[in-house]
């Protein structure tokens, strides 16, 4: 008898399953529906519909034949059954979409209903950008931060403007306890010496070929340099400044080779697959840094960078204006000095620096890029077994690896105490629309507008606005004219001006793009702006 029931209540279930096209959407049900934890903070109502009991503490009750198949099938295939219980007509051509509402039990796990406009009705299309709305894009992201424990630095601003989905760019800011000398070890700004037990740094990482390295510099790299830094102190006597370089050197490049180096143990260990997957994503990507240090008891400000992105430092001059020194070179297959090194590294491969990258990629220093560094046999390895990137060959040559280094170059500078200065740090999506003298230029002009309470007017563009004008009328870049005085932080104001300034279709259109297509006409942007001896906002 049981095996009777049970063999007709599985052809009636085969029957039925049959009848359902393989392309059919899943119905939520209450064993079956997926929904990230972050919808249970906004979609507090709709998770709680669908919570994790059990089929058999629904509140609704299904026809009873269709329970007694339920019951009886169940130990045999009861993930195919999420359906069977709110439907008993498993014909597809008598089921019809009607409207419901989510309070009512009998209706809230049914299919949503898809309004049908009329014919008439022109399609729904995001509009322009308005002002207002540009500004929300650009500031989305901006912080701003008074300081008060670090003797020598008043404020500082930064903003971040993705065009890549998601952004590649990283930042790191804040307070650190002093790597040697402090009396404030505990960070947190209770020591004696007002702060001199604390250091400040400032991070903006540019990742490419995704985000997975900017982000491991972002959470390690500055600790990691910390405890190089450590290091010298517990040596005691006077620190050198050659020394802080070289710790910071030993710093970057230790924490590349965890990661890149560190990938040939990690492939024949023993660990799960998706954990190993998960480790050599770092690896595969790869990231600019320019990392910035400042001592307040000696007034030194350190600057570590790896790849293209730029630091430059304003200084007052006699006559008012701001003097651009950079404390920074663009590290890139443009760069003579970088080319002479790398032909140098590897002699007879005059091919390695070509059209100003070197085997196709721009910098010639960077974190990651495991294509740029591994054996070529261990590049093919991974390919093969973990679905690693492909090879640079056969496109470009691999004979010599590693082409690139994640040694940093060092400078180090004194801020004068009591003199008003500020630094700007940038990825090189700043510095492909403008000079460092022209953004230093910029933060002075809204230094000045913040005295008097200026606000920039609207450039208005006559007539039709599109980009073929970009290569017949209008400068891509920053121009003096477009310039914009408007926003309460600098670090905004700056991205503003790099994308149009006062010039509304220019920035409208740029901002409107979404990823891939944003990637033509803008780049991931992150910029910080710190302000020394002076608080802007006085």
């Amino acid at each position: 008898m049981f095996t009777s029931s049970l063999g007709g209540a599985r052809t009636r279930l085969l029957k039925v399953l049959r009848r359902v096209p393989t392309t059919s959407p899943i119905r939520h049900h209450q064993h079956y529906l997926l929904v990230p934890r972050s919808w249970s903070h906004n979609h507090t109502s709709f998770s709680k519909s669908f919570s994790t009991r059990g089929a058999s503490t629904s509140t609704s009750t299904p026809p009873s034949n269709t329970i007694r198949t339920i019951a009886l099938v169940s130990a045999i295939s009861a993930p195919a059954l999420w359906w069977l219980g709110t439907n008993t007509n498993t014909s597809n051509r008598n089921i019809t979409t009607t409207s419901h509402s989510n309070n009512n039990p009998d209706t809230a796990n049914d299919a949503p209903y898809l309004p049908h406009p009329p014919p008439t009705q022109e399609p729904v299309v995001e509009r322009g950008l308005s002002v207002e709305e540009v500004t929300r894009l650009i500031s989305r992201d901006a912080y701003s931060f008074p300081v008060r424990n670090v003797p020598g630095v008043s404020r500082y601003d930064g903003v971040q403007v993705g065009s890549n989905d998601p952004c590649e760019d990283r930042f790191v800011h804040g307070r650190f306890a002093a790597p040697w000398g402090g009396s404030d070890s505990n960070g947190q700004g209770q020591g004696q010496g007002q702060g001199q037990g604390q250091w400040m740094a400032w991070g903006v990482f540019d990742g490419h070929l995704g985000g997975q390295m900017a982000e491991v510099l972002r959470e390690r790299l500055v600790g990691v340099v910390r405890d190089r830094l450590g290091l010298l102190g517990s040596a005691g006597g006077d620190v050198g400044e050659e020394a802080v370089h070289r710790a910071i050197m030993d710093g970057f490049v230790g924490l590349d080779d965890s990661i890149v180096k560190g990938a040939m143990e990690l492939s024949e260990s023993e660990m799960p697959l998706a954990e190993k997957v998960k480790r050599l994503a770092p690896a595969y990507a790869g990231s600019c840094a320019l990392l910035s240090l400042y001592n307040p008891a000696s007034h030194m400000l350190h600057v570590a960078c790896t790849g293209d992105s730029r630091a430059v430092l304003a200084r007052k001059r006699a006559d008012g204006g701001w003097e651009a020194v950079p404390l920074s070179v663009d590290q890139t297959g443009k760069n003579e000095d970088e080319i002479a090194r790398l032909r140098a590294e590897h002699p007879g491969e005059d091919e390695v620096v070509k059209g100003g990258r070197v085997l196709g990629l721009a910098v010639s220093r960077a974190f990651g890029d495991c294509q740029w560094k591994w054996p070529l046999e261990f590049q093919n390895d991974v390919q093969k077994r973990f679905y690693g990137p492909a090879p640079l060959t056969p496109r470009y040559p691999v004979r010599t690896p590693p082409y690139l280094t994640a040694e940093p170059v060092v400078t180090s500078t004194k801020i004068g105490d009591g003199e008003p200065a500020f630094l700007i740090m940038a990825t090189d999506g700043l510095w492909d629309m403008m000079s460092s003298q022209q953004a230093v230029d910029l933060v002075g002009r809204w230094l000045e507008g913040a005295a008097v309470g200026e606000k920039s007017s609207r450039l208005e563009s006559s007539g039709r606005f599109d980009f073929s004008q970009f290569w017949d009328e209008v400068d891509w870049q920053f121009v003096e004219e477009r310039t914009a005085v408007q926003d309460d932080n600098a670090a905004v104001h700056l991205v503003r001006n790099s994308l149009g300034g006062n010039h509304h279709e220019m920035i409208a259109g740029r901002l409107a793009f979404s990823f891939p297509a944003s990637r033509r006409v803008r780049d991931d942007v992150t910029v910080q702006v710190v302000f020394f001896n002076d608080d802007p906002r006085k």
